[in-house]
């Protein structure tokens, strides 16, 4: 019995996240198969692609979500509920919660406590996700699948918690996910209906726009935790092993600048001289001119004459 009731709890921990919360076991690092089933599956379903053939608009529907809700992730999950590096109002800041919550990957809430933890004991045995301490595969996709990373730590995050509206997301966080790929399946039959010449349809929808998109879209973004401390170059002398990768900032919208950034995250821009790419903190101070955010946190001229005077004595060096 007590078997059985840990499969069913589990399967409840898809739709409702705080289920059974006081039977998890926060120090355990084993693998719960049953639990990220879903998340397996999502993979599998990438290769649906062979049976729905594709088309010119569902990949670039593809592309173009993964844009969005990269956007989302990086300058809302991660500078702002995170790192708070700049202020908007509630009913932004509930938009764009729903919008990061589209990527799929947990809640906003589950995200910034997870991503703050990360920072306090960034790269030490603490650090869940680091690659110094589990290797590549675990900070890169085997970390979330214990319960140690699956639980939020609402401490952390005590100043998003007087949110109902935060506190719903976080708790039933696959609700938007699947909310999302209903309204892409409708989309594609829509078109198939009403646009034929498209070519696609809601299954070739479904599969390039929700599920191919967003698996893609996952393993951009947990780049960072697995390559981010192991390949690119050191700026800042930091007490981890963070480094800055050009490439990375390119596909992760300039989170790769991840050496910059752990030496003064509290920044809204993570590319500290005006040759290193940050997409986000462009799309950032966009809304910034729109009125939809404000107070866009600097980097401290300090820091940026400690970056210009580490530049010049890297280059007298070579």
């Amino acid at each position: 019995m007590t078997r059985v009731h840990h499969w069913l709890t589990n399967i409840l921990r898809w739709f409702d996240s705080e289920a059974g919360s006081d039977q998890l076991d926060i120090s355990s690092r084993t693998f719960n198969a049953l639990r990220v089933l879903p998340f397996i599956l999502l993979h599998a379903a990438c290769l649906l692609v062979f049976f729905t053939g594709y088309s010119t608009f569902a990949v670039g529907f593809a592309a173009a979500f993964f844009a969005v809700r990269m956007f989302a992730i990086t300058g809302f999950y991660h500078r702002y509920f995170s790192h708070k590096t700049f202020k908007t109002n509630r009913f932004w800041q509930f938009v764009f919660a729903v919008l990061g919550a589209s990527a799929a990957q947990r809640g906003p809430l589950w995200w910034a406590a997870h991503h703050r933890h990360h920072h306090q004991h960034s790269d030490q045995a603490e650090d869940l996700h680091s690659p110094h301490h589990g290797g590549f595969w675990w900070s890169h996709a085997g970390w979330f699948t214990c319960d140690a990373g699956f639980i939020t730590n609402e401490r952390r995050v005590k100043d998003w918690m007087r949110f109902p509206e935060l506190r719903f997301i976080n708790r039933f966080d696959a609700l938007v996910p699947a909310l999302a790929a209903a309204g892409i399946f409708g989309l594609g039959e829509a078109l198939a209906a009403w646009a034929p010449g498209l070519g696609t349809n809601g299954p070739q929808m479904l599969v390039w726009g929700f599920f191919v998109s967003t698996v893609v879209l996952f393993h951009a973004t947990v780049s960072i935790n697995s390559l981010s401390h192991v390949w690119g170059s050191r700026r800042f002398d930091t007490p981890d092993n963070s480094r800055n990768n050009f490439w990375l900032a390119l596909v992760t919208f300039g989170e790769g600048w991840h050496n910059n950034h752990h030496r003064w995250p509290q920044s809204a821009r993570q590319g500290f001289r005006w040759y290193e790419i940050d997409i986000t903190y462009y799309g950032l101070w966009v809304l910034s001119k729109l009125h939809i955010i404000h107070d866009l946190k600097p980097v401290p001229e300090t820091v940026r004459q400690e970056t210009l005077r580490l530049d010049q004595q890297r280059r007298t060096r070579s």
